[in-house]
């Protein structure tokens, strides 16, 4: 996978893993909604690494009659969304143009 797609990622996982709990099943399912196809190779070790870097935080659950690893941002993981927020904000202004909303 490209750096940046990469890093876009990154981006979808903390933004979710902020919103609420998430696995890596509904994680697939909802980036390939976003036009990303990313296998199960690729997807686990990320967010793996995201937990061994103290992003996210994880335990077991069963759902709908299958075991989940179940994933949530930590306070480290919120943090570092805001920031990547902030480059993504600093980057389509100057690439594109764009401007948040005031």
């Amino acid at each position: 996978m490209r750096d940046f797609q990469r890093g876009a990622v990154r981006l979808h996982i903390l933004h979710h893993a902020v919103e609420g709990e998430i696995h890596g099943a509904w994680m697939a399912a909802e980036l390939a909604e976003h036009g990303y196809s990313i296998s199960p190779g690729t997807l686990y070790p990320t967010l793996h690494r995201l937990e061994a870097d103290g992003l996210l935080t994880s335990f077991a659950r069963t759902v709908e009659g299958r075991n989940r690893r179940i994933y949530r941002a930590t306070d480290a993981g919120r943090i570092a969304l805001a920031d990547d927020q902030r480059a993504l904000a600093e980057l389509a202004q100057e690439v594109l143009g764009w401007r948040p909303p005031q």
